[in-house]
C-alpha cells in the first residue's frame, strides 16, 4: 500500500480493479478545508488519460507491472503471436488486448509486453516503426500545393497520410503514438 505522499511520475496504482500509471500530480493545500492531490492517470490497458482527485494521505494499492521484451512473429486471425527473446517461448495476444497498437505491428518488431499479476494488459510499442508502403496512388503531376498529402496503406495494415512523393514500395517511418508520417527511409 502507498499513500499520496509517495506519488512520483510513472508509478502504477490499482483503482477499481484497473491498473493506472501516474502521469502527473499536484499537491494542493487550499486556505480552507483539507489538502488534496490532483492527478492525471493513464489507464494501462487502454491508454486513456483520466483526471482524479485524492484526499491527502489516502492509501491505495501499488501495482507491480512486469515488462518483457518480445518479438512480433505473425498474425493468425484475431491472435497475434510473439516470441520471448530469451526463452524462445511463443505467446499469443488477442486483437482486443492490443487495441489500436495492432495496426503498427510489422514483422520482427520488438515490443514490450505489460502484465500485472500474470494478466497480460497489452504491449508498449517503440516510438516509431519502419514499414513498407503496399498501396499508394501516384501523386498527380502539377499538384504541388504546399502541404499536399495522400493516404497510403503500409505493410502492417495502417492507413497513413503522407506527402505526394511517397510511392508504393517505399519504406517510411511512422509515429506509433499519433499514426503520422515522419520520414521516408532508404
Amino acid at each position: 500500500m502507498i499513500s499520496t505522499a509517495d506519488f512520483k511520475n510513472g508509478i502504477s496504482i490499482v483503482q477499481d480493479d484497473e491498473v493506472y500509471t501516474l502521469v502527473e500530480f499536484q499537491h494542493v493545500k487550499p486556505g480552507k478545508g483539507g489538502a488534496f492531490v490532483r492527478t492525471k492517470l493513464k489507464q494501462v490497458r487502454t491508454g486513456k488519460v483520466f483526471e482524479k482527485t485524492f484526499r491527502a494521505g489516502e492509501k491505495m494499492e501499488q501495482a507491480v507491472i512486469d515488462k518483457q521484451m518480445v518479438q512480433f512473429l505473425y498474425a493468425a486471425g484475431d491472435e497475434y503471436v510473439f516470441m520471448d527473446n530469451d526463452t524462445y517461448d511463443q505467446v499469443s495476444i488477442s486483437a482486443e488486448a492490443l487495441g489500436d497498437d495492432a495496426k503498427f505491428l510489422v514483422d520482427n518488431l520488438e515490443v514490450l509486453t505489460i502484465s500485472h499479476e500474470g494478466k497480460l494488459l497489452g504491449v508498449e510499442l517503440p516510438a516509431a516503426v519502419v514499414a513498407e508502403v503496399v498501396e499508394a496512388e501516384p501523386g498527380v503531376k502539377g499538384d504541388t500545393v504546399s502541404g499536399a498529402s495522400k493516404q497510403v496503406k503500409i505493410s502492417s495494415g495502417a492507413v497513413v497520410q503522407v506527402p505526394l512523393f511517397v510511392n508504393q514500395g517505399d519504406k517510411i517511418k511512422v509515429d506509433t503514438r499519433s499514426g503520422s508520417y515522419i520520414e521516408r527511409v532508404n
